[in-house]
């Protein structure tokens, strides 16, 4: 199986996308320029981390139109795997891949640090091999990570069972303490209705190693690869 891993001018969490795919999981990877056409055959789409265009206008406005992205979204609408990661995440939701959008962070201040999320939902792709209520630890780097969407859409959203995962404490409880950045209902993670396209804030592929603080990461890239190989 073979990944793709977007890199847009400003991207700084490329090298560790290929890195979970390559060394943890002992897949092929490439990197596509954000002005390229061509997936050139990859299985799997990352849209990693960083600042794509200095996150000018908002993080990832700009992003969402590079050339590469109308090769993503025909990807993710053929029914292939792709998650948006931190500032992917925000492409994503600019993109139109995923509903929401992500402003500053509640506090006005960048949030780097560990965090707990609990995973609400295991029909996608990306958390085919989670258990539901399953907390994972891994760390947040962003202050533009605050989910936000109309009252519609989050009525949407929770009715049909499009989050992810949601911020919570040690204990595993939503609580407004755990939820750092602000985000609505302590969502850190959604998904779109098909289920092949997940976007989330915390960074999985910094929580690959007990070196890292966190190995809760590998269970993500280690779903999506027993999903596509199904």
């Amino acid at each position: 199986m073979k990944f793709g891993i977007v890199s847009f001018p400003g991207s700084n969490c490329d090298d560790d996308a290929v890195f979970a795919a390559t060394e943890t999981l002992g897949q092929p990877a490439v990197k596509l320029w954000h002005k390229a056409h061509d997936l050139e055959g990859s299985d799997v789409i990352i849209l990693p981390g960083g600042f794509s265009y200095g996150d000018y206008l908002r993080a990832g406005a700009i992003a969402r139109f590079s050339p590469i992205m109308a090769e993503v979204a025909a990807h993710a609408q053929r029914g292939g795997p792709v998650i948006g990661i931190c500032n992917g995440f925000q492409i994503a939701c600019e993109a139109g891949l995923l509903p929401g959008a992500l402003m500053r962070n509640a506090g006005l201040q960048f949030l780097s640090m560990p965090v707990t999320i609990r995973v609400e939902n295991t029909i996608t792709r990306w958390t085919a091999l989670c258990r539901e209520g399953q907390c994972l630890t891994m760390p947040i780097a962003h202050g533009e990570g605050r989910y936000t969407v109309d009252a519609a859409t989050l009525e949407r959203v929770e009715g049909e069972g499009l989050v992810v995962f949601r911020y919570v404490d040690a204990a595993g409880e939503a609580t407004e303490a755990a939820n750092v950045n602000g985000s609505l209902d302590n969502i850190a993670g959604v998904r779109n209705a098909a289920g092949n396209v997940v976007g989330l804030m915390p960074h999985p592929e910094r929580a690959l190693d007990t070196l890292l603080g966190s190995t809760d990461g590998r269970v993500l890239f280690e779903s999506v690869l027993a999903a596509v190989h199904a």
